[in-house]
């Protein structure tokens, strides 16, 4: 039995510290491309056709914004189209088509396209919007967004190189400090933005849209087969087929696109599942057509990274329940002392991972070593969240399909605002509520286990762990009952 449990907690140790250890990889590559001059811009002198897609599902309190947002955009109103899909069941469809009234008589091209059956959710939607598209580029911003005014002045021109496809931008949070739950949500992104994205755009790998505040050309989302609803990340899944296609796609560092972060933490559940069971649905689908590809074996291999990296959340549930006993075998059962030594290197990736955000927030803030005080939240609250993305996970893998959940949002910007007593609150009062709280209890007895055998070096992990299945667990009984 104990050798059995050595060798899956070796495996599973063994499966983080490569992912963790990939982190070095990225900061390698980052300071490889740190001299890459981004190209020559000319001046625009005639401003294409744009159209604007904004996919909504019952959006009462941000749709107004978003719309305004968007008819504030400092480019030619003759050139510009406005699309609300809006696929709502409740009072965003009267809110939306007054305030698409208002700005027709205003004199700007926008249309309320309602739709009642919502196939294929946010996919669906797009795609039935882009068969009416006026634009030769398409711009997407989900409800949550907004954007700056200088958005298509800044991403319109790198289209033109013909090969350009998609243009991302980077996400900006309006309400990053309204609690350590959003603060922490900004540090995981800001990592995947000015990190992973920006070096894998400049180093030549494969980058992904985000599923909003980027831009399009039309005729590459159609020679790419358009989009597809047979995932939960149809944004992910363009991507790889478009670059598949050889399409080329750029990321823009310095230019920002505001968003609002989920401040309720169900609501960051539902966001987090459909984000990991997207992904992995992708990776099943993608990968074979990666691997069958002529690209180097380098691409193939950072491609496969990019797109399995959520089968850690499983790995990380099982390092966390056999934590546990192998403190108890290690202080019981002699003749393991080298394989216990040995696993001091797994350290290795917890830093390898640190040094991945530092990076990233000391590219883009000068309070960068602030910040960073943040980062044992964000690493409990990625412990916290394996319960919840390990349903996700396997869900994906043996194909199970769910509906597209979209994020809520309240239009909370400063502490001022409150998101509890208004519509869209998720209960989720299920088993993984319980299993969370479970391993919350687990880990107070594994501490005292520690400390009973005195094994100090087990006991920062352990924290680790008690606080993030904790604080997920807790915060997420007490936000569902909040109301």
């Amino acid at each position: 039995m104990e050798v059995t449990l050595l060798i899956i907690y070796f495996f599973s140790l063994s499966i983080l510290f490569a992912f963790g250890l990939h982190g070095l990889v990225m900061i390698y590559f980052y300071h490889k491309t740190r001299a890459y001059n981004p190209p020559v811009l000319l001046a625009q002198t005639e401003w294409p056709q744009v159209t604007i897609q904004l996919p909504v599902f019952n959006e009462v309190y941000v749709v107004e914004r978003l719309v305004k947002a968007v008819c504030e955009l400092e480019y030619p109103i003759d050139k510009l189209e406005i699309q609300l899909l809006d696929d709502s069941t409740d009072e965003t469809v009267e809110v939306s088509r007054r305030i698409v009234s208002e700005y027709t008589s205003k004199g700007f091209d926008i249309k309320h396209i309602h739709r009642i059956d919502r196939s294929g959710f946010k996919a669906g939607a797009l795609k039935s919007g882009l068969e009416t598209a006026k634009g030769e580029y398409i711009g997407i911003f989900d409800a949550d967004f907004v954007p700056n005014t200088d958005f298509l002045q800044k991403t319109i021109p790198h289209f033109q190189n013909e090969k350009i496809g998609m243009v991302q931008t980077r996400w900006e949070h309006l309400n990053e400090d309204y609690s350590y739950l959003t603060r922490a949500q900004a540090l995981a992104l800001d990592g995947h933005f000015v990190i992973e994205q920006q070096v894998r755009n400049k180093a030549g790998f494969f980058i992904n849209f985000n599923g909003t505040a980027g831009i399009w050309r039309k005729s590459c989302i159609e020679d790419a087969g358009n989009w597809h609803a047979d995932t939960l990340a149809e944004d992910l899944d363009l991507s790889y087929r478009a670059q598949l296609r050889g399409w080329k796609f750029m990321f823009l560092n310095d230019v920002t696109s505001p968003a609002e972060l989920p401040a309720d933490i169900n609501g960051l559940k539902t966001q987090q599942f459909r984000w990991t069971k997207g992904a992995v649905e992708t990776a099943i689908k993608i990968l074979p057509m990666v691997w069958k590809s002529e690209l180097p074996l380098k691409i193939k291999a950072e491609c496969t990274v990019h797109l399995t990296s959520n089968i850690v959340f499983p790995f990380i549930l099982l390092t966390a329940l056999l934590n546990v006993p192998l403190v108890v075998i290690k202080n019981t059962v002699e003749g393991y002392d080298s394989i216990f030594t040995l696993m001091g290197i797994f350290v290795l990736a917890s830093v390898s991972t640190f040094m991945f955000y530092m990076y990233a927030q000391r590219a883009i803030h000068l309070d960068w070593r602030r910040r960073l005080m943040l980062f044992p939240v964000f690493m409990a609250g990625s412990m916290g969240f394996a319960v919840n993305n390990t349903k996700a996970v396997f869900e994906a893998l043996i194909g199970k399909k769910s509906a597209f959940m979209r994020t809520p949002k309240y239009k909370i910007v400063n502490g001022k605002d409150d998101w509890k007593k208004k519509k869209y609150v998720q209960k989720q009062l299920g088993g993984a509520i319980i299993a969370e709280l479970f391993f919350t209890l687990y880990f107070i007895v594994g501490i005292s286990i520690s400390l009973f055998y005195l094994e100090i070096a087990a006991i920062p992990f352990q924290l680790l762990f008690l606080a993030g299945f904790g604080t997920v667990g807790t915060l997420s009984l007490r936000h569902a009952l909040s109301r």
